[in-house]
Formats: structure tokens, sequence, C-alpha cells
């Protein structure tokens, strides 16, 4: 049987409406014959909700008791699922980490996944049930409670799909997939049909927050094949693998801006930045935009460039204009 895992973030469980949209979305994958495991986050703002409470109690929460407390906002998504999906005549099965094998070190808040065995994962999969997975926790080897870290989730989802050697790992968001931009910022932004491992580590390691940095890592590593969609819309999504470039020549694939104090940082993310070309492109559009460069640096897959903070904006929109194909 092959097997698709479904990971959703917190905004697609913030209301048992949408629950139930995504438990209908599993139930037509299960029903075209694929194996479904879910992994699913803490609804919408629960997790600062748990937080904020830890901080009534104690200044300063032990991280292993905070472990504790966090992880149960998964766990209140899991079992919901099931329940949803139990209802659209589907079977399911709700699994906390510990359940799923997924084992962790003891850096508590912040733990890397070290081994995963998920042995009740594939037997309830056998079984013909929908297996929702409680995201962003693990065990660790003394029997506690750990989390992943923010985004730990993504992890989760990635683990499994690679410890259960799935054909795809779906991560679904409230956004179509990555852009060439923040559509926010630049509205001539395009959706990217397909996307490089490292192109997708580089935006997160620039600010962007696509995906967590360590689950990008591990699928690159293990060649687990992931597509990033909306939770709400049909779409294609965008897909995320070992792809090469697609042209010989110098190419910029997408943009990231990140603000701080009166500074704007503009981060080209692409191939063979460091060719002449792509500085003497950089240096004509902010010239025609009367924009300022205070900075610049030029790597083959990365370039960086800093602004005033009000020159930020209009800057990358000067910048895409150029380097992004209509």
């Amino acid at each position: 049987m092959k097997i698709i895992v479904m990971k959703f973030g917190g905004s697609s469980l913030a209301e048992p409406e949408k629950i139930k949209i995504m438990a209908e979305r599993a139930h037509a994958v299960r029903r075209g014959g694929f194996g479904v495991i879910m992994v699913v986050s803490a609804p919408a703002d629960v997790t600062d909700d748990l937080l904020a409470l830890s901080k009534l109690v104690t200044g300063k929460p032990a991280p292993r008791e905070l472990d504790a407390l966090l992880a149960a906002g998964e766990q209140i998504s899991a079992a919901l699922m099931a329940m949803a999906i139990s209802g659209t005549g589907a079977q399911a099965i709700s699994l906390s980490g510990t359940q799923a094998g997924i084992m962790t070190d003891s850096r508590h808040t912040d733990s890397d996944i070290i081994s995963i065995r998920p042995v009740r994962v594939a037997a309830e999969l056998k079984k013909g049930r929908i297996v929702v997975v409680a995201g962003f926790q693990g065990v660790t080897k003394e029997g506690d409670v750990s989390t992943l870290g923010r985004g730990g989730s993504d992890f989760t989802a990635v683990a499994l799909g690679c410890a259960l050697k799935a054909v795809m790992c779906e991560l679904y968001t409230d956004v179509k997939g990555i852009y060439t931009a923040n559509p926010t910022v630049v509205p001539d932004a395009k959706k990217i049909p397909r996307i490089s491992y490292d192109a997708v580590m580089r935006l997160a390691r620039s600010g962007t927050e696509v995906r967590q940095l360590r689950a990008i890592a591990y699928a690159k590593k293990h060649r687990v094949p992931l597509r990033l969609l909306s939770s709400f819309e049909n779409g294609y999504g965008t897909l995320v693998g070992d792809f090469e470039p697609a042209s010989a020549k110098p190419e910029v694939t997408c943009f990231s801006i990140l603000k701080s104090g009166d500074r704007a940082e503009i981060h080209l993310i692409g191939s063979k930045l460091n060719a002449p070309a792509i500085a003497d492109a950089v240096k004509n559009a902010s010239a025609s935009a009367g924009r300022r460069l205070l900075n610049e640096e030029y790597l083959p897959d990365w370039a960086s460039l800093t602004t005033t903070f009000r020159d930020g904006e209009p800057l990358l929109k000067a910048l895409h204009k150029i380097f992004i194909k209509p």
C-alpha cells in the first residue's frame, strides 16, 4: 500500500468546521487507495496560551515540565481529528508522538529526532485506519515527553514519511505554496511549481517562515518528496525535491525580506548569483528606483542586500520586476 503523509498546521485546525474539512480531505485520499498518516499541530494560538499559562504559575518553568504541558496542544488536535474522521465514515485512530515511536534526545523544548520506530503506525495502517499523529513531540530514552521546537510538526511529518517510505509528504498551510516573494509585499509574486531543498533551506535561514529548517534538511538527507499545499483551496502547490537549476545561466528563483530597526535585508535565492551580471542588474535596479544599497554580498546560491527600512520594500519590488519573468 502506498502511503501519503498529510501534515496540517494550527491555522487549519483553529475551528471545529475547519477540522471537519481536513478530515474530509484525508478521507478522500484514503478512498483513493492510499494509506494515510495525518500529522497535526496544536490549534491556532493554543501553544501560546499554554506558554502564557505556564508564566502565570512560575517565571521560569522547568523545560521538562514545559514540554509535558505544550505537547497537550497537539494531542487535543489529534483526538479531535480522529473523531472528525470517524464522522466521515472512515476508520481513524489518534497517536501521541510516544505511541508513534518517535525517539528524541533530551534537549527539552528543542529536541532532535534520533530514531523512529513507527511499529504501531504501520500496524494501524494495515487495519485500514487513518492514523492521526500528534506532531511536534516525541519521547526521550528516559521516557519523558519532549518537543521538537518551533515548526516541529513538519519534522514529525518528514520523519514518518521517511521511516514508512511514503510516496509523498504533503504540508498543508493557509497559503497555496512557495512564491517568488511575499505576495502581501509584491502583488505580482508568482507561485513556484517546484523548488529545490537547498532553496527552501536558504529561505528558512533568511528568516522566511516557510518550513522548519531541520525538517527540510532531514527531507533532503533522506530524499523525502515534499509538496506544500493550501488547506482550503485545491491546487498543485509547490513540489520540493532535489532539483537542478532550470537554466545554465545565472537565475533568481525567489526573494525574501527581513526588516529590523532602521535596516532592511533582501535575500536573493537562486543559482550562479555571484556572476557579475547579477550585481550589475541589482545596481541598475536600485539606481532606477532611486533606492540606496548599503551593503552587498554575492554567493553562488544566495545574495544579500542591505538597504534602509524605508527603501526595503520598494527595492524588493524593483528587483522582482527585473529578475522574475511575467
